[in-house]
């Protein structure tokens, strides 16, 4: 059954859409930390080391399939909003055989060019092989992730987030689970990624169960295929998004790169305050993804008036939200980064990365959620072209020019929110100048219903 966001008081909804979708996202990560616990607890240093030199190439990969499949969140929502079921079938099952076609793709281009690909990341010797294994078998389960980010875009365009929340709790247990099994049987690195691969298949089969079982718009094996004018929309507005990113994921390597030349107090700190960040993001990302499926429901429904509101109370509740968030971090930044370590020394640089760092993601929440609202409406490039100049380019210029003047941690951190503030400008000035071309494709659509 859709949840719809076409009536009714806009502020509970947003609020109660983006909370499951934040739980996801945390929930992912508690996936990837049992793998590092168990590797860690069973296997050793190396397979740990693996793994982590690993990340960035996955990341980057799991960035874009995210990017795309809000291709079909955006269509969808459309469809839905307009009350188009014949439309939403199309694409619906366009998104889902589209996902397992790219994942598969992307399996077989990883598995080509692991070794020069890792060559490029300058991975020590002593963890080559075991980081060329992960990552091959890691290559596996694409078309499953993918499946799995094609079918959660799908459920919340509908308007419902918790379905992909729920599914990911049963794969984090069943990882969970697996894991600890190819730990006691000592199955090595091998055991544990191919637990993961497992578990990414559960969580996209329980949710093409739930897609056929769903009364609005049920998945059927028959109705699978491929519509181009579809495939085309969902690439040109799912391909920019992906790349959006993909490009933070690629400019915090550059930060990064200037962590590691502070010393490993710095590095420990820096890598304990990002946990707090990225599950702190998780909230920021949510609200951006319910901005987006309200704006697309709600443009597809004709309702413009309440798209333009749709962004005023999301920047209001997901703000505020994100805000009160990390002000509570911020108040409790020496007992959390004290979990981390005892060392005073990387408790300090932890807690200035939060104050630095964690305090301002307000900043990021205006951009996500702006950046949301135009992929509503089907802008997804100018959002991404915004993030890709003003991110990227800030930091670069910060790590080259202040930072390498003044190499010190708070001078490096303090690159974050600038970046965040130039960026949160900009979009906001690209967001009003596209009102105008916003009106000009209302009356397109207007026209061609």
């Amino acid at each position: 059954m859709t949840d719809s966001f076409l009536q009714g008081p806009l502020a509970g909804k947003l609020f109660r859409f983006a909370l499951p979708v934040a739980f996801t996202i945390i929930c992912e990560q508690l996936v990837n930390a049992t793998d590092v616990l168990i590797l860690g607890k069973f296997v050793g240093a190396d397979a740990m080391a693996a793994v982590g030199n690993d990340m960035p190439v996955i990341s980057l990969l799991i960035s874009l399939l995210v990017g795309l499949s809000l291709g079909s969140n955006v269509l969808l929502a459309q469809a839905i909003g307009g009350g188009n079921k014949a439309a939403a079938r199309k694409i619906l099952h366009t998104s889902l055989l589209f996902s397992v076609l790219i994942g598969g793709a992307f399996t077989l281009v990883g598995e080509s060019i692991t070794k020069p690909l890792l060559a490029l990341l300058d991975i020590p010797t002593e963890v080559q092989g075991a980081a060329t294994e992960y990552l091959r078998i890691f290559f596996v389960s694409l078309p499953f992730l993918s499946l799995y980010n094609f079918e959660a875009a799908c459920f919340r365009a509908m308007g419902n987030s918790r379905a992909p929340l729920y599914a990911l709790i049963v794969a984090a247990l069943t990882n969970g689970v697996l894991d600890l099994g190819a730990g006691l049987l000592e199955l090595g690195l091998t055991g544990v990624i191919w637990a993961t691969v497992l578990a990414y298949a559960v969580d996209a089969a329980i949710l093409l169960g739930m897609l056929r079982k769903q009364q609005e718009i049920p998945f059927s094996w028959k109705q699978l295929s491929l519509d181009r004018t579809d495939l085309k929309d969902i690439v040109e507005i799912g391909l920019p998004a992906g790349i959006q990113g993909m490009v933070f994921s690629i400019s915090n390597l550059v930060i990064q790169a200037a962590i590691n030349s502070l010393g490993a107090e710095v590095m420990a700190a820096s890598s304990a305050a990002f946990v707090v960040e990225i599950n702190i993001y998780a909230f920021v990302n949510g609200f951006g993804q319910a901005a987006t499926t309200c704006i697309g429901q709600n443009f597809g429904a004709w309702q413009l008036r309440r798209c333009f509101l749709t962004t005023r109370k999301d920047l209001l509740v997901g703000g505020g939200t994100v805000l009160a968030i990390s002000l509570g971090v911020v108040l409790l930044a020496r007992p959390i980064m004290g979990i981390f370590s005892t060392d005073e020394v990387v408790v300090a640089y932890g807690m200035s990365r939060i104050y630095w760092v964690t305090s301002m993601q307000i900043i990021n929440s205006v951009i996500e959620i702006l950046s949301g609202s135009l992929r509503g409406y089907g802008f997804s490039l100018p959002p991404a072209l915004v993030v890709l100049v003003a991110i990227c380019g800030v930091r670069i210029i910060w790590v080259k020019t202040v930072f390498a003047a003044v190499p010190t941690f708070s001078v490096l951190l303090a690159g974050y929110p600038l970046s965040w503030l130039v960026t949160a400008i900009l979009l906001a000035f690209v967001y009003r100048s596209l009102r105008r071309p916003i009106f000009r494709r209302y009356e397109e659509r207007a026209q061609e219903a």
